[in-house]
């Protein structure tokens, strides 16, 4: 048996998910949380298998109650189920510990197979939230390979925008002459002679 809370800070949706999962001989929801503090202290009283996880809910949200659990309660899992899938809130659902994200539209049958994996101990990331994950890790490895600083990528992203060294510096509250040095810095470093090579480098070495 898979014993699951449901942290959602809307009532009904809590009920509606519970009567979903309630479906499947396998699954038990044994709790209810409305915010990801009592998504926590649910954890700690209980010891469930997975935690359904939303990530926007007042006061302490999805992120707060994923990185409390992962870093106090051992053992347990969370899946994000979430309606968004910005940059921002992915970002902060992984750095914070869940062990999977997916959507809320998916349909019933693919949530429930999303817990069982979760509690199996595999990652379950939906599609578009992999892709955004896996591009952060392919820009992240090209810029070690290259001992990139976070400065010379913003750079190279806005070189790639068509930005001159004044647009640049007005984006990224730089003196002129700082955004003119950084770059010439960067063309030595890459060995590249014009800013036109530099947008193809970071093209072909997925920085964009």
């Amino acid at each position: 048996m898979i014993n699951v809370i449901i942290a959602d800070d809307v009532q009904i949706l809590r009920s509606g998910l519970k009567a979903v999962l309630a479906q499947d001989e396998e699954i038990k929801v044994v709790g209810e949380a409305s915010n990801g503090k009592e998504a926590y202290e649910l954890c700690v009283r209980l010891r469930p298998d997975v935690v359904l996880m939303d990530m926007r809910m007042p006061d302490y949200d999805g992120g707060y109650g994923t990185r409390k659990i992962k870093d106090c309660v051992e053992g347990v899992k969370v899946l994000v189920l979430t309606t968004f899938d910005d940059k921002e809130t992915v970002d902060k659902a992984v750095s914070s510990g869940a062990d999977g994200y997916i959507l809320k539209e998916m349909d019933n049958e693919k949530i429930i197979n999303s817990i069982k994996a979760v509690a199996g101990g595999i990652n379950v990331f939906s599609d578009n939230v992999f892709k955004s994950i896996k591009k952060d890790v392919v820009v992240q490895q090209s810029a070690k390979n290259y001992d990139l600083t976070e400065r010379e990528i913003d750079f190279l992203r806005l070189i790639c925008d068509g930005c001159d060294n004044k647009e640049i510096a007005a984006k990224l509250y730089l003196a002129e002459g700082t955004v003119r040095n950084g770059i010439s810095r960067l063309l030595e470093k890459l060995k590249l002679k014009d800013r036109t090579q530099l947008a193809v480098f970071a093209i072909k070495n997925n920085i964009i």
